[in-house]
């Protein structure tokens, strides 16, 4: 029997304007949670090169990748975004992971000519993103989509101000990234609401987080003493290169793209019942078959959530991400959560 979610309260419905703005027009939002470290000293390249999962040696200047930080065991110790420029190398994370983060890369520096800075409080950022986000940067004379490609770090000037521009990661609409002092970014963010974006709020880019599948460090990916996770279970690809040389922690990565499967894997989920808190277990077969590690009604439009009966008023989609062992996902058996059933589907999310 499927159980028909609740309608959307007053609230919902304005996180649902947020979110269709998101999908469909644009959405501007500060970028208070994000961290930089800079990276300078003549080993800068190499030492990197040799702390993460994807290749520094490879990038021009300009250029970025996603990276797993691992221990020696291969377990993940956190993520981060590393953009190659002419004398630095500057690493985007989250504000919650720079402790741990410094102290784990600090920790290998030996013989380097490396220096770690935190610049976090040096640089203001501002998100935009959604499908008319290039053509609203190009309205204020900053660069438009089909000036940048993925993951490339520009150094512009806007007004007189310095401004840094990045294509974000964006599976699902198209992201960017403006970084500055905070008198620019100001300005920036009033030219692009008059130019058309509107306001977007912390819970709305979370409900945009799990359409696109993306998983978020210290919730669906752990390290833990009840979970730590290796780099193939969490599905994403983009943080490993398999060629580059040696690295903490490849041994394990490579021992384990050798043997061509793990044993469980990140996934999304549709969801039918009580929506569970992030954690529930799921079973399969009366036995333990993974777990929902972020979870969420999202409210869509009628027209991008599922079918609903004639005249009914559409409720949020319920939706979560997690991991699933293999076996249970091969098999195509039934999930199950206290109170309901959990469906793997593909990401992002197809009927946003």
């Amino acid at each position: 029997m499927q159980h028909a979610p609740p309608a959307l309260s007053p609230e919902s419905a304005d996180r649902g304007r947020q979110l269709a703005n998101l999908l469909h027009r644009a959405g501007v939002a500060p970028l208070d949670d994000t961290g930089w470290i800079r990276v300078t000293g003549e080993d800068r390249v190499r030492w990197l090169n040799g702390m993460v999962t994807n290749s520094i040696q490879d990038l021009a200047p300009g250029q970025g990748c996603y990276n797993f930080v691992l221990n020696a065991q291969g377990r993940i110790q956190g993520d981060l975004t590393a953009f190659l420029l002419e004398d630095s190398i500057l690493l985007e994370t989250s504000r919650d992971q720079l402790p741990a983060l410094l102290a784990h890369l600090n920790h290998f520096i030996i013989m380097d000519d490396v220096e770690l800075a935190d610049i976090s409080n040096q640089r203001k950022g501002l998100l935009i993103a959604g499908p008319d986000g290039g053509k609203l940067l190009a309205a204020i004379d900053l660069s438009s989509e089909d000036d940048l490609q993925p993951l490339e770090f520009v150094h512009a000037t806007w007004h007189l101000a310095s401004i840094d521009l990045i294509r974000a990661h964006s599976p699902l609409i198209p992201k960017f990234e403006v970084w500055g002092d905070p008198v620019a970014l100001d300005a920036v963010r009033d030219q692009l609401l008059i130019a058309g974006a509107s306001n977007t709020d912390s819970e709305a880019l979370e409900q945009l987080r799990i359409l696109e599948g993306t998983p978020r460090y210290g919730i669906d990916i752990r390290n833990s003493e009840t979970a730590r996770d290796l780099p193939q279970e969490t599905a994403q690809t983009r943080a490993l290169h398999f060629t580059k040389g040696c690295y903490l922690g490849q041994e394990i990565v490579e021992r384990i793209r050798s043997r061509g499967n793990v044993h469980r894997t990140f996934t999304g989920f549709s969801l039918n019942g009580a929506l569970p808190a992030p954690g529930a277990k799921l079973e399969a077969e009366g036995k333990p078959a993974g777990e929902l590690t972020s979870v969420a009604a999202i409210p869509l439009s009628e027209s991008e959530s599922e079918s609903t009966a004639a005249g009914a008023r559409p409720g949020p989609v319920q939706l979560a991400l997690g991991y699933v062992r293999r076996e249970a996902l091969d098999r195509g058996l039934t999930l199950k959560f206290p109170g309901g059933t959990a469906t793997p589907i593909a990401l992002p999310y197809s009927n946003a």
